[in-house]
């Protein structure tokens, strides 16, 4: 909120100081803006529609303020404001040093088995999503098997996950190669002491497709992709076997994990279309004993916009995630910073799948300032004048 209010502060003093006057908003970042005003109209029709009443419309309405709201005015942000994304790159890289320097101390606090929970923030009495979002623990154990797990600054494990893997996508573009080699370790590290399976896969397959996307207009590659395409044509039933395998062990690593999730998104699906296929139910309702009394919707995007938002807040996220999907793609073909933004869109779209990404805007930020910076450039039709990373364009 801050850095709206500067926005706004600095449109209101462009006649005092023309030089600090915001950037034009690009239509990349428009799409965005609207695309988190209809999850606050879905949000009041929903309330309206249910008669939830004026308190809880006020409680949701904090609750999209703290959330979806927050992946417009980063962007935003982003764009307009003159945040260079080599600083961001840079603060990311130092964060995944300290987290590297703290792993021996974590690690040693759980083989001393000191209490788990270092302390409750005093935040907790302003309320929230949940008491785990005020928690900090040294370490975790799962329930499921036994083993420690560390969720560092993030709510839970998965959530830690997926910021060591924005830290891994942004080390590729850090000048100084030092850093750039110590975010790497660490944010490798942080994935597998969260013991995300999310987490881990991305590591495997984010590098290759962001290589062939964002070559993806080169003649050399187009004909090496009709070939391939043959290869894979002719041996399309051992690759069809090989990936049911691969998706069978995936679940089997925790098995319980993937038994709620599936749960939890055939309870959403079947209430969403039963009761509210347009704006949902306006809140989120806790799950029976069979998901672990979970909210419904939980642990995925989609089934819980459906759920909560109905079609409209569906269609609320997927057109700008297309929109900056397709600028990217174009940008990313000839700039280092469009490879960058192109990388923090498919962790979006891969994260949607396993996580509530509005509940988890708050940790995922730097990403969006870089998205929004992208948007700018690509709004120029130019590289920047200064590049603001560290590779070549393709």
């Amino acid at each position: 909120m801050t850095l709206l209010g500067l926005y706004f502060w600095r449109l209101y003093a462009i006649w005092k100081a023309p030089e600090l006057r915001p950037f034009p908003v690009p239509a990349g970042i428009w799409a965005w803006i609207v695309g988190m005003g209809g999850m606050l109209a879905a949000l009041l029709i929903a309330h309206a529609g249910w008669d939830l009443g004026l308190p809880m419309t006020i409680k949701s309405s904090i609750g999209w303020l703290k959330g979806w709201a927050l992946l417009a005015v980063f962007p935003l942000a982003g764009a307009c404001l003159r945040i260079r994304p080599e600083v961001v790159v840079r603060a990311m890289m130092w964060l995944a040093v300290q987290t590297m320097a703290l792993m021996p101390i974590l690690v040693l606090a759980a083989l001393a088995h000191l209490p788990q929970r270092l302390f409750v923030s005093p935040l907790k009495a302003i309320g929230g999503p949940g008491p785990e979002f005020f928690s900090v623990y040294l370490y975790t154990i799962d329930p499921e098997n036994g083993s420690l797990r560390w969720q560092f600054i993030a709510p839970w494990s998965p959530a830690a996950g997926m910021i060591g893997d924005m830290i891994f996508l942004l080390a590729a573009f850090e000048r100084n190669r030092r850093l750039r080699i110590a975010g790497t370790i660490a944010a490798v590290l942080i994935c597998f002491m969260t013991k995300s399976r999310m987490a881990i896969l991305f590591l495997v397959i984010y590098p290759p497709l962001i290589w062939v996307l964002s070559r993806i207009s080169r003649p050399a590659l187009q004909m090496g992709a009709a070939v391939l395409s043959l290869i894979i044509g002719i041996v399309a039933q051992q690759v069809m076997q090989l990936i049911d395998n691969s998706i069978s062990a995936f679940k089997g690593a925790r098995a319980s994990s993937s038994r709620v999730r599936g749960a939890l998104g055939r309870l959403a699906m079947n209430r969403w279309r039963e009761e509210a296929p347009f704006f949902g139910h306006g809140i989120v309702q806790r799950g029976t004993h069979y998901v672990e009394f979970m909210p419904i919707g939980s642990h995925h995007t989609w089934y819980g916009l459906l759920y909560v938002k109905g079609l409209l807040g569906v269609a609320s996220l997927i057109l700008p995630l297309l929109w900056s999907t397709f600028e990217m793609l174009l940008l990313a073909q000839s700039s280092a910073l469009g490879r960058a933004a192109l990388g923090m869109i498919f962790m979006l779209f891969y994260y949607s799948n396993g996580e509530n990404l509005e509940i988890l805007s708050y940790l995922f930020w730097p990403g969006l300032l870089v998205l929004g910076a992208a948007h700018r450039e690509a709004s120029l039709r130019q590289p920047e004048s200064r590049p603001a990373l560290v590779f070549a364009p393709a």
